[in-house]
C-alpha cells in the first residue's frame, strides 16, 4: 500500500514538474497563476489535472480547446513517479530517500529544460546546490556521515569538485576547439549534483557522464551533422546511476570487488 502512495506522491510531484519545466524558462511563476491551459489560457479543472490519469482519459488533448497536450507532460509525471518508487525500494523512508527524491527532481527539470533550450535554470542548479549543503548539516547520513561538520565538509568538497572540473573541462575544451564547450549551465548543474552526494560520487558522476553523451553525441552527428548536444541531461543520468551504484563501482575499482 505504501507502494502505491509513493507513485501517486510521485506522480503529482511530476504535474508540478511540469509546471516548472514550462515557466522556469520563460521566467514566470510556478505558483501563480493556476493550472490554465497553454494555448487559450483557460483554467484546467481539478479533474483535468490528475496526473497521469487525466493525460490518458483526454486523449492527449485539451478538454478546453482540443489542442494537443505534450506527450512530455505524460513522461515527466510517469518518470518522477517510477524514480520516487524506485528510491523508496533503495533507500526506505529515510533521509536518503528525501534528498534524492529532491536532486532527481531538481535533474529532471534541468533535463527537460536542457533538451529544450540548452539552458537550465539556475533556480533548480544554485537553489539545488543551497539545499543539497542544507541537507548535509541536518542530516549528515545522506552522505555516509555521523558528524555534521564531516558531511558539510564532504558536501562542500562534492560542489567544489564538480563545478571545478566541468569548468576545467569547459576551458581546455575551448583552448582546443576555439570556441565555447561547456556552458555555464552545467558548471553549476554538477555543483548542486555534489552538494548532494559528496565529493567521491561528484568524481564517478564528472567521469561517467560523456560516456552516456558520447553515444548520444555520435548518433547525432551522423544523422543529423549536429555538433553541440545539451550535456545537462547526461549529468544527470550520470549522478542517478552514481546514487544506485557509485559505491559498488568505486569499490569494483579500488578493490576489484562489486
Amino acid at each position: 500500500m505504501i507502494n502505491v502512495a509513493v507513485f501517486i506522491f510521485g506522480s503529482i510531484v511530476g504535474s508540478f514538474l511540469n509546471v516548472c519545466i514550462y515557466r522556469l524558462p520563460k521566467g514566470r511563476s510556478v505558483i501563480v497563476p493556476g493550472s490554465h491551459c497553454p494555448n487559450c489560457t483557460a483554467a484546467i479543472h481539478w479533474y483535468d489535472n490528475v496526473p497521469i490519469l487525466s493525460y490518458i482519459f483526454l486523449g492527449g488533448r485539451a478538454r478546453c480547446c482540443k489542442a494537443k497536450i505534450s506527450l512530455r507532460y505524460f513522461i515527466v509525471e510517469v518518470l518522477t513517479a517510477s524514480a520516487f518508487l524506485i528510491l523508496f525500494s533503495v533507500f526506505g523512508l529515510t533521509p536518503k530517500f528525501f534528498a534524492y527524491a529532491i536532486m532527481v527532481s531538481g535533474l529532471i527539470i534541468a533535463t527537460f529544460v536542457d533538451f529544450e533550450i540548452q539552458e537550465i535554470p539556475d533556480e533548480v542548479s544554485i537553489g539545488g546546490l543551497a539545499v543539497g549543503l542544507i541537507l548535509a548539516v541536518i542530516f549528515p547520513s545522506v552522505l555516509g556521515e555521523t558528524a555534521r561538520f564531516n558531511s558539510f565538509l564532504n558536501s562542500f568538497l562534492g560542489a567544489l569538485a564538480g563545478g571545478g572540473m566541468i569548468y576545467a573541462m569547459g576551458m581546455i575544451g575551448e583552448f582546443a576547439f576555439k570556441k565555447e564547450a561547456m556552458g555555464g549551465g552545467d558548471v553549476k548543474l554538477l555543483a548542486m549534483i555534489g552538494a548532494f552526494i559528496g565529493w567521491k560520487l561528484t568524481i564517478l558522476t564528472f567521469f561517467l557522464a560523456p560516456v552516456f553523451g558520447s553515444v548520444v553525441g555520435i548518433i547525432l552527428k551522423i544523422r543529423y551533422g549536429k555538433d553541440v548536444i545539451p550535456y545537462g541531461p547526461y549529468l544527470s543520468l550520470a549522478a542517478v546511476c552514481s546514487i544506485f551504484f557509485g559505491e559498488r563501482i568505486i569499490n569494483l575499482l579500488t578493490y576489484g570487488v562489486y
